[in-house]
């Protein structure tokens, strides 16, 4: 984004007197670069494109071209107040810039409709769970309370006692993807990592990280993990472990693994329980499936491993966190003590933000159980509402069962992708529906995506020199594509 303020040249103190205006002109951001696509990077890897061109991949911008610059103070400062008044007006554009992209903001997992104001009067602490959740350290600055509090919760919901468990609240819900995996590989340390070739792209940075063998498994044309091929690999394998990552839905189709034939898929094929180890990325919908009907369960009392799921996805967690819960008998081969902390640690970072077990609790407490099932139908609902009416439009697209991911074909216009923050992968592009997206909000994208498709798509068809809708049969299915070849 380049940012001008009327009157000014350069984002110096010179100047600031008599012309600086804090309410600042924002110009649009320029379209980054494009970059060739490697082999492989699109989830659907080489298979199933039936030769088709990869679709480029679109780089953000490099933030330095129009970075905020990091000014020394001048010796007069504390009289004149220009830097003050300049770091005022930067945040009070940087909050008007805040407030226009969250209007347009459809194409990642973050529930954005939340008030915190309650918790406004924390702010002023520095609150640091270092170490074990379960035991307190020498620095008495913690919300050790509010984060048990929160992991019982979760243990109730995925139905583990709680002398049964052990969990912690993380910095993200990748560092949730690399405790559970560590955590396979502790209890199996010749295991090989299974993952379908759909899922979240931390679990290979973790293959990567803790150098394990790893097996990219097909899925079907829904994103659900094939487990024809997971028999397949396995039966490859069955002189070592398996350390299996189940997806609870998929990054891009919000696909949810069948997590039942997966264990079924195990036992049949040489691998009972004391040979696999089962971690379940649940990300967005490990938190809403407890609350859809007829929704298979995510449950410790099947052999599962760990589940792990974001704060800041549907709970609706102002700042990047997640929740991440194994079984007690498993945590021990990671854990030690720490004299200096006076506790113990089997987390992966150390210290830890103190202050998101307290936003997670104040949500818990406030929504509860009716709540949360209350925003999942809501959520559901209106996917339903969206996807229909790009099929009515004569738009290509598909939404799984259980979930609030709507997949459609990508714009032809880079500008509209990052005018609503689509997330892309090839010819596909996808709508996340949060408890924030209004059906307001949906019509007037709609709206706009129906205007601009008349002007990419003007004369398609004819000397078939205008571009036409692509096809997205290989990615959502013949059934739900409305190209030519398919309408």
């Amino acid at each position: 984004m380049e940012v001008h303020a009327v009157g000014r040249t350069a984002p110096h103190l010179n100047g600031l007197k008599g012309d600086f205006d804090p309410i600042a002109i924002v110009r649009a951001e320029p379209l980054p670069p494009v970059v060739a696509a490697e082999n492989g990077v699109h989830g659907n890897d080489d298979k199933g494109n039936g030769g088709a061109k990869q679709k480029e991949i679109v780089l953000g911008r490099n933030v330095h071209t129009a970075c905020l610059e990091v000014t020394e103070p001048d010796a007069d400062d504390h009289f004149t107040g220009d830097k003050d008044a300049y770091m005022a007006g930067v945040l009070a554009r940087y909050r008007n810039n805040l407030l226009e992209r969250t209007k347009h903001h459809l194409g990642y997992p973050y529930n954005l409709d939340f008030d915190y104001g309650a918790l406004s009067q924390l702010q002023h602490f520095s609150i640091n769970n270092l170490g074990d959740p379960f035991i307190e350290s020498n620095y008495g600055v913690h919300s050790r309370q509010f984060e048990v509090g929160v992991l019982d919760w979760f243990a109730r919901l995925w139905e583990i006692e709680r002398d049964e468990y052990w969990g912690y609240i993380t910095n993200c819900g990748t560092e949730g993807n690399l405790h559970g995996i560590l955590m396979g590989r502790e209890v199996f340390p010749d295991g090989i990592l299974y993952a379908s070739r759909e899922s979240h792209y931390s679990v290979f940075k973790a293959a990567r990280m803790y150098r394990m063998e790893c097996v990219k498994v097909d899925c079907l044309t829904s994103g659900e993990i094939d487990c024809s091929d997971l028999k397949k690999q396995l039966l490859a394998n069955k002189d070592k472990p398996a350390i299996l990552n189940v997806n609870i839905g998929t990054t891009v189709k919000g696909a949810v693994d069948d997590l039942d034939l997966v264990i079924k898929t195990l036992e049949e094929n040489g691998f009972p329980q004391d040979r696999f180890y089962i971690h379940c990325d649940g990300a967005l919908f490990g938190l809403m499936m407890p609350f859809v009907k007829r929704a298979p369960k995510v449950s410790f009392k099947k052999p599962i491993g760990s589940v792990s799921v974001s704060g800041h996805k549907f709970v609706g967690c102002p700042m990047p966190c997640g929740v991440q819960l194994t079984r007690m008998s498993h945590i021990k081969v990671l854990s030690s003590n720490v004299e200096y902390l006076a506790s113990r640690d089997a987390t992966i970072m150390g210290s830890r933000n103190g202050h998101a077990p307290i936003f997670l609790w104040y949500t818990l407490n406030k929504k509860g159980y009716k709540g949360f099932q209350k925003e999942v139908q809501k959520c559901l609902r209106n996917a339903h509402y969206l996807k229909d009416k790009l099929r009515d439009a004569g738009i290509s697209a598909m939404l799984n069962e259980l979930s609030s991911t709507v997949v459609f074909e990508r714009p032809h216009d880079e500008e509209f992708v990052r005018r609503w923050q689509l997330a892309c992968q090839g010819n596909i592009a996808h709508v996340v529906v949060m408890p924030n997206v209004t059906i307001e909000k949906l019509d007037g994208f709609l709206e706009e995506l129906a205007e601009k498709r008349k002007l990419w798509y003007k004369g398609s068809g004819g000397d078939g020199v205008a571009p036409s809708p692509p096809c997205v049969a290989v990615d959502i299915g013949s059934e739900n594509c409305d190209c030519g070849l398919h309408k």
